[in-house]
C-alpha cells in the first residue's frame, strides 16, 4: 500500500507531500491542474524513462518519493534479499533526476539501478491510463493471471515440481555431455596419478607418526646412553640417589619417632622415592623397546621421502593428497561409465517428459474451463460498464515441435513445447465493437476504454491478483450516468481488495470515495504552481457540487451532492 508520496521541483509542481490510504483514493481537479502530472511522477518511481523536460525551471533536480508498506508483500522481500537489499514493514523508493542528466535511484535509501527499480515497481503498482505500468497488457502475465483465477493449484503445484525435477536432469546430462570430451583427454592423465598414489598407498597422517617415529631412531644412540646414565644415577652410582633418598627417609622417621609434625614430610619423602622408582621403570621399559636397525631406518627414510613426493605433487599435505585421490577417482569413473550415466539420465528425462505431458494435458483443460468462466464474468462486467457488445477469449495454444527436441512431449502422435507453466501459451483478446475480430489487449483503444476493460478484468481477477495498489487514469473518459455509477461501483467493490487511486472528473464516482483530494493550480509570484489536499466531509460537498454544476455552485447542485454522498 502507498502510505505517502513527496514531489518536488517535478513539472508544474514545486513541493507537494500527499498521504494515502487503503480504499478508494479519487483524485479530481480542473483540466490541466496536474492530476496526470501526479501519475506521471509516481511512474517515475516505478521506473518509467525520463527526461530532464520534468525538472521545474530554475530548479536543479526532480525529487520523487514514495513510501510503501509492504509488511505482507513476501513477493517485495523475497526480491529485497536476493538482491542484498534491507527489507522492513516500510519500503522506500526514490528517484532523482537531474539537469545535467543523470539518474539517481535509491530503494531504501541505497542505490539501485533503473532496471531493478522496475522490477520492484511490478510488484507493486499497476497504472491504468496513458502509462507503462499495466500487467495485464503484457502477454507473458496472462498464464498467471489465467493460473490464480481457476482453481487448480494443486494440478499447478504437481507440474512445477516436477519440471524443476526435468531441468535438473538436462542440466546434469548437459554437465555430463560437457565433461565427457575433458574426461576423456586426462582419463591416461588420471590412471597415471592414481597408479603413482597407489603405489605409495599413504595413510591418514602417516607422514606424522614416520616423523616422531624417525626423531627417535635417528637418535637411538643417544637415548640409549641418557636412559643408562640415568638409570646408573638413580640406582648404581656409589651415592645414587635412591640410595641416599632411602637413607634421608631412615632419619625422618627417627625425626618422627621424637616428634609427629614431621609425619607429613616423612610420607612425602617416601612418594617422591616412589615417583623415581616409576621413572625408573619406564626408563627400563623405553630402552627394550628402541632397536638401532640401519635396515628399517633406511626404510623409514625411503618412506617419508615418498610420501613428501606426493605431497609436493598433489596439495602440499597428505590429507590433500588423499581427497585428489578420491575426486580424481570419482572422475575416472565417471569417464568409464559415461555411456551407463548417459543412457539412465536420458532414461529419467523420457520419463519425466511423458509424466509432463500427462499433466500439462489436464492443465490446458482446467484453462479451458477457467477461460470460459473469465469470459463470462468480464464480459459481463463490461456491459454494466457501458461497454455492451465486447467479445472476451482467452487464447490458450500448444507450440508444435519437432519430435527429439529435449523440452518437448508427445501427445497423440503429435509432439508439444514444454514451458514453465505446461504446455500452453495463454494471452487475452478482446474486440469491443460489433463486427469486429478481437486483438490482442495490447492494441487494444487507449483512454477510457482501456481503463474500463482493465476495470472490468481486475475486479474478475480481483481476489487472485497479488498487486496491492491500482492506479486507475482517465477512467471515465466518455461516460456519464448511469455508467459513471456503475464504473464507481466496480472501483468501490474493487478497493476491498486492492488500494485504489483514480482520478475522475465525474461526481457520481467521486462521491463513492473513501479518501477524496484535489489537484489545483495557483499563480505564485508569476509562476504556476499546482498543489493537491485531502478533502474534509464539507469541501467533499463542495467539490462533488463543482462537478455538477461547474464554477459556479448552485444550491441544487450542494442538494445533489449531498444525496450522492448519502447514497454510498
Amino acid at each position: 500500500m502507498l502510505t505517502s508520496l513527496r514531489i518536488k521541483n517535478y513539472a508544474l509542481i514545486e513541493d507537494v507531500e500527499v498521504n494515502f490510504a487503503e480504499g478508494l483514493n479519487i483524485i479530481t481537479g480542473e483540466t490541466g491542474a496536474g492530476k496526470s502530472i501526479l501519475i506521471g511522477a509516481l511512474g517515475l518511481i516505478l521506473g518509467e524513462r525520463a527526461t530532464t523536460d520534468v525538472v521545474r525551471k530554475g530548479a536543479r533536480k526532480s525529487i520523487v518519493e514514495a513510501v510503501f508498506n509492504v509488511s505482507t508483500n513476501k513477493k517485495i522481500k523475497n526480491l529485497l534479499e536476493k538482491n542484498n537489499y534491507d527489507f522492513s514493514d516500510e519500503l522506500i523508493l526514490r528517484r532523482e533526476i537531474s539537469l545535467k542528466g543523470s539518474n539517481r535511484n535509491f530503494v531504501n535509501d541505497t542505490p539501485a539501478n533503473l532496471s531493478f527499480v522496475k522490477d520492484v515497481g511490478d510488484l507493486l503498482v499497476d497504472i491504468h491510463g496513458q502509462h507503462e505500468h499495466q500487467s495485464i497488457l503484457r502477454p507473458q502475465t496472462h498464464i498467471e493471471m489465467l493460473d490464480e483465477f481457476g482453481n487448480y493449484s494443486g494440478l499447478l503445484n504437481d507440474y512445477k515440481k516436477n519440471y524443476n525435477v526435468f531441468l535438473d536432469m538436462v542440466n546434469e546430462l548437459k554437465i555430463l555431455e560437457e565433461k565427457e570430451a575433458v574426461l576423456k583427454e586426462k582419463k591416461e592423465l588420471y590412471e597415471f596419478q592414481l597408479k603413482e598414489i597407489g603405489e605409495v598407498s599413504p595413510q591418514p597422517e602417516e607422514d606424522e607418526k614416520l616423523e616422531s617415529e624417525l626423531t627417535v631412531l635417528e637418535n637411538a644412540e643417544r637415548i640409549l646412553a641418557l636412559t643408562e646414565e640415568i638409570y646408573y644415577e638413580l640406582y648404581e652410582a656409589e651415592n645414587s640417589v635412591t640410595g641416599r633418598l632411602g637413607n634421608l627417609i631412615r632419619k625422618l622417621n627417627e625425626l618422627e619417632s621424637f616428634d609427629k609434625s614431621f609425619s607429613e614430610r616423612t610420607s612425602e619423602a617416601e612418594s617422591a622415592l616412589s615417583i623415581l622408582d616409576d621413572i625408573a621403570r619406564t626408563l627400563v621399559s623405553y630402552r627394550s623397546k628402541i632397536e638401532v636397525d640401519p635396515e628399517k631406518l633406511e626404510e623409514m627414510r625411503e618412506r617419508l621421502g615418498s610420501l613428501n613426493l606426493l605431497k609436493k605433487k598433489y596439495g602440499g599435505s597428505l590429507s590433500a593428497v588423499l581427497e585428489y585421490k578420491e575426486r580424481i577417482k570419482k572422475e575416472h569413473e565417471t569417464a568409464l561409465n559415461f555411456t551407463s550415466k548417459k543412457k539412465e539420465i536420458k532414461q529419467g528425462i523420457e520419463n519425466l517428459k511423458t509424466k509432463l505431458g500427462v499433466l500439462g494435458s489436464r492443465l490446458s483443460e482446467e484453462r479451458e474451463k477457467a477461460a470460459l468462466q473469465l469470459k463470462n464474468n468480464i464480459e459481463a462486467t463490461l456491459k454494466d460498464l457501458g461497454i455492451n457488445e465486447a467479445i472476451f477469449e482467452t487464447r490458450i495454444e500448444q507450440v508444435e515441435t519437432d519430435s527429439g527436441q529435449i523440452f518437448s512431449t508427445e501427445l497423440n502422435s503429435k509432439c508439444y513445447r514444454l514451458f514453465k507453466y505446461g504446455l500452453d501459451k495463454v494471452e487475452f483478446f478482446i474486440s469491443t465493437n460489433v463486427g469486429e475480430e478481437t486483438k490482442p489487449l495490447i492494441k487494444i483503444a487507449s483512454g477510457g476504454e482501456i481503463s474500463r476493460i482493465m476495470l472490468a478484468m481486475k475486479s474478475s481477477l480481483a481476489k487472485n491478483d497479488k498487486l496491492p495498489l491500482l492506479i486507475f487514469d482517465e477512467i471515465d473518459v466518455g461516460v456519464s450516468g448511469r455508467i459513471a455509477r456503475k464504473v464507481g461501483s466496480e472501483l468501490k467493490n474493487l478497493s476491498r481488495f486492492h488500494q485504489i487511486i483514480a482520478i475522475t472528473h465525474l461526481p457520481q464516482i467521486a462521491a463513492l470515495a473513501d479518501h477524496h483530494y484535489k489537484v489545483e493550480k495557483a499563480s505564485i509570484n508569476g509562476r504556476v504552481v499546482s498543489g493537491i489536499k485531502k478533502l474534509n466531509e464539507r469541501e467533499k460537498i463542495l467539490e462533488i457540487a463543482s462537478l455538477l454544476s461547474g464554477e459556479t455552485v448552485t444550491d441544487s447542485a450542494l442538494v445533489s451532492a449531498k444525496e450522492l454522498l448519502q447514497s454510498n
